[in-house]
């Protein structure tokens, strides 16, 4: 009987782990990404965004595009940037046909701090006010780590998924603190959950995770509010490894 029972337990412990990781890939993304629908769409609700100005970096394509037409639906005023120029326009004609009074669009690199500060800058001399900064835009790069060959690329990416995180809000923090403002982070959840051949883009999603945690603490006591968002993973340009900030 006893041989019977560890048998079993044998067979058990060969078969049962492989079958939870694979149902755990199966559904885990798709209980992600209905939190990540299920989140953005109490954030828009709980909150009558009507005529509020929002700033979407990314705002292009994939997520960027999406949040900003939930925003338009919602008859809030839009500040779209993306650093494809040339893609904008669509997206701004659907966010007017969305119900959004105003919209501008604005070309621009995250990962220059330069161009960071001119799209904030751009944003006030026209609304004259910033209520809420969506700080979407990202980049990935596919490969081992040990099949690098050239660590410039990942340099950049870095610089855009941090870097551009960070300027952008360095610049809008003073005018998001006169209007009690929210900043809301596209992190993702390899930032808890590193996922292979994306280590580079793994560290840059979990340096955005702390970096908004240790910022909650700095500017708590100043009314802005900090959102994380993790999502699973979403077909758009991203994931698709497409260049996109």
């Amino acid at each position: 009987m006893a041989n019977h029972i560890d048998v079993i337990t044998n067979i058990m412990n060969v078969i049962v782990p492989p079958l939870m990781l694979i149902v755990l890939l199966l559904v885990y993304p798709l209980y992600l990404i209905y939190k990540f629908i299920n989140f953005i769409t109490r954030l828009l609700t709980s909150e009558n965004v009507a005529g509020k100005v929002v700033l979407v970096t990314g705002a292009a394509a994939g997520i960027g595009e999406q949040i900003s037409y939930e925003y338009a639906r919602r008859r809030a005023r839009l500040v779209l940037v993306d650093v494809r120029g040339d893609h904008l326009g669509r997206v701004v004609e659907n966010v007017r046909s969305f119900g959004s009074p105003d919209v501008i669009a604005i070309t621009a690199d995250v990962s220059k701090e330069e161009d960071c500060k001119k799209f904030v800058d751009e944003a006030i001399k026209h609304f004259h006010r910033l209520d809420h900064l969506v700080n979407n835009a990202g980049l990935a790069r596919v490969k081992l780590f040990e099949e690098i060959q050239n660590f410039s690329d990942f340099s950049y990416l870095l610089d855009v998924n941090l870097w551009g995180v960070a300027y952008g809000t360095y610049y809008a923090i003073p005018h998001l603190r006169k209007t009690k403002g929210k900043i809301i982070v596209m992190a993702s959840s390899v930032g808890w959950y590193p996922f292979p051949r994306f280590s580079f883009y793994n560290a840059s999603k979990a340096a955005l995770i702390t970096f908004y945690e240790t910022l909650r603490t700095e500017i708590g006591n100043s009314n802005i509010g900090i959102t994380i968002v993790t999502p699973g993973l979403v077909k758009s340009a991203l994931s698709q490894n497409e260049p996109a900030k």
